[in-house]
């Protein structure tokens, strides 16, 4: 998990120098200590960015997955199909790449790059909300740095994870990096298009995530040819309309 740099010392950009050191209890007890510290800072900013998507009615949804899952070509195509107002936050250590095919559907896009860092944070996000300012309820969505590890500590102040994969990795994928499908309320098993010319048993897949996380949903779908995509996009504007019902009530 990358709460730290290599030495113990924090290190707010995630930019992780090597330089030498020592290791031992001390050094352990020390990095333990800065860990729990990041993340309470971290926890600290994502509740004022949960705060103030209540206040907007802003559903904010944190992408994650492995480098390749299609997770940029499922969201491209999400926002041309959603027919809700949509921000999205993208994040990458390096390009506009993505945040530019995002562009091209018309939604308003931020670009966070963090170099070597391999996650989003809630401070970063807070920052981007302000320079993107969404401005009026609807979905925001924030594609996270292509990682299965070091996301899965860190909250945005997101109302829902959702972890994709594709069946061009290994269907043991929750099992390997258990703590973000935990964290994650929805799997979705994209790319189903290439089922027929790879070795990926969907059974498995999902027999593994629910011995990780029982009540995780679970979704099939192609971005590429659309088949599925329904499901996901009733599957957000239920969300969406759960969100402002009990932001409302919230409000009395």
């Amino acid at each position: 998990m990358c709460t730290y740099c290599g030495c113990g010392q924090p290190d707010t950009h995630h930019h992780h120098d090597h330089h030498d050191h020592e290791h031992g209890t001390d050094e352990s007890v020390r990095r333990i200590r800065i860990e729990r510290d990041i993340l309470s800072r971290n926890n600290a900013f994502a509740a004022g960015n949960r705060d103030y998507f209540a206040q907007q009615g802003i559903l904010a949804l944190n992408l994650v997955s492995s480098p390749g899952s299609g997770k940029t070509t499922l969201l491209v195509r999400t926002i041309e199909t959603l027919g809700l107002p949509a921000a999205v936050i993208e994040g990458d250590q390096q390009t506009s790449l993505d945040a530019e095919r995002i562009r091209q559907t018309g939604v308003p896009v931020q670009q966070i790059n963090t170099g070597k860092g391999c996650h989003l944070d809630a401070h970063m996000v807070g920052h981007a909300v302000t320079a993107l300012d969404p401005g009026a309820p609807g979905v925001l969505f924030i594609e996270n740095v292509g990682n299965l590890v070091c996301p899965a500590a860190f909250d945005l102040g997101e109302a829902h994870k959702v972890v994709i994969l594709s069946v061009t990795e290994g269907e043991d994928k929750p099992l390997k990096y258990p703590d973000m499908f935990h964290a994650s309320d929805l799997m979705i098993i994209n790319k189903t298009d290439l089922l027929p010319h790879v070795d990926f048993d969907v059974g498995r897949c999902i027999e593994y995530a629910r011995r990780i996380k029982p009540d995780i949903e679970v979704l099939q779908l192609s971005a590429t040819t659309g088949d599925g995509l329904d499901a996901w996009i009733g599957w957000i504007r239920k969300r969406s309309e759960n969100f402002t019902e009990t932001v409302q009530q919230a409000a009395g």
